[in-house]
């Protein structure tokens, strides 16, 4: 059994000029020329300067050229001056079109110039995170409120050093290219500073003084530090950021907080005082999601923000990255309209229980 697939968008702009010439022409014979449609047949050309190539349109263009001239002969229009009229018509917008198409090329070539470079940035600034450290499991998901540029102000990296498994989750003040450098500059920062500084503390306030020196006016960025050792804790240090989520192996939610928040890294000129660590629970079975505030804010229909908590059950699955996606697409599916921040989470599941568990001849 035949199925005829409907045609997409992109296929029905293409006939699109194919057919409104042969409309024109059908309903200039059966009207015959007194009602003057001879000119209308420059929308074959108009509407393949939208979609088409100027290769394209330039062959529309003459087909059309050449349909004027026929019907005008079988009209008798050249006997004045309604040919000529018709043809100068058609003449002038395929020209037009021309220009518009040539113009539309080069604009594409640029954004898919703009799409390449902008890969190649994420590539250098968000490398790929290791999928597993130890007992742990990783799995990230970045989402840009920008489709064109693929990456924006929020920021994520795991470091394996000497004193434990170090995370950032950051979210940069402001979007575009500035957003981007103030993140390049945090994760060149944290990424050499995580090897360097045995206290996390100390690591927070190389990241501030970097910072400092770089941010000008009020600029600042929020971000969670998180460093996993070999104990069956996890160390936070929290710089204004929406506090984690901790998953139990039980099922339970948990949004751990600081004992009193700090300023967004940027803005300790003021003198006030840096966050202070403090540990929370991470045994064999846990999960920990840290994430940006273009998750939780995000809005349905009803102008209701995205359901974190109760979304937990999503990240059951077997595979982190698996579980991840089914939040991801979870949240794509709760946002009404374009995204209109970063998202960005960051997954950390231990397997310590489930490596101990299996025995050394289990092939999974």
């Amino acid at each position: 059994m035949t199925v005829n697939k409907p045609l997409s968008g992109s296929a029905v702009l293409a006939r699109t000029p194919w057919a409104a010439m042969t409309v024109v022409a059908v309903m200039d014979i059966i009207a015959g020329p007194d009602v003057g449609f001879l000119p209308l047949v420059s929308l074959g050309p108009a509407f393949a300067s939208l979609v088409g190539g100027w290769r394209r349109t330039a062959l529309i263009g003459v087909v059309a050229l050449a349909l004027t001239v026929a019907l005008g002969l079988y009209d008798g229009l050249f006997d004045g001056r309604r040919g000529l009229t018709a043809c100068a018509s058609v003449a002038g917008v395929t020209g037009v079109g021309l220009a518009a198409a040539v113009i539309r090329e080069r604009r594409e070539a640029e954004l898919a110039s703009v799409r390449s470079i902008a890969e190649a940035a994420q590539r250098v600034l968000l490398r790929p995170v290791p999928l597993t450290v130890g007992p742990l499991q990783i799995a990230v998901s970045y989402t840009s409120a920008i489709a064109e540029a693929r990456i924006g102000g929020d920021l994520y990296e795991v470091v394996a050093s000497p004193y434990g498994v170090r995370v950032i989750v950051g979210d940069v003040q402001g979007k575009g290219l500035a957003a981007v450098e103030t993140a390049a500059v945090v994760l060149g920062v944290f990424r050499e500073a995580a090897h360097d500084e045995p206290d996390l503390v100390k690591l927070g306030d190389r990241l501030e003084r970097s910072l400092s020196r770089e941010l000008e006016g009020e600029k600042f960025v929020t971000a969670v530090l998180a460093e996993i050792g070999a104990g069956d804790e996890v160390a936070l240090l929290n710089f204004g950021h929406p506090a984690p989520m901790v998953v139990r192996a039980d099922g339970t939610v948990d949004f751990p907080e600081p004992s009193s928040y700090a300023l967004p890294l940027g803005l300790g000129v003021h003198g006030t005082d840096g966050p202070q660590p403090y540990r929370v629970g991470f045994v064999p079975g846990d999960q920990l999601l840290l994430y940006t505030d273009g998750v939780t804010e995000a809005r349905d229909e009803n102008d209701v923000f995205y359901p974190l908590a109760d979304r937990a059950h999503l990240l059951s699955a077997p595979d982190a990255h698996r579980a991840l996606e089914a939040v991801r697409q979870d949240l794509s599916e709760h946002s009404v309209g374009p995204q209109h921040d970063d998202a960005a989470m960051l997954l950390v599941r231990h397997q310590g229980g489930l490596a101990a568990r299996r025995g050394p001849g289990d092939p999974r």
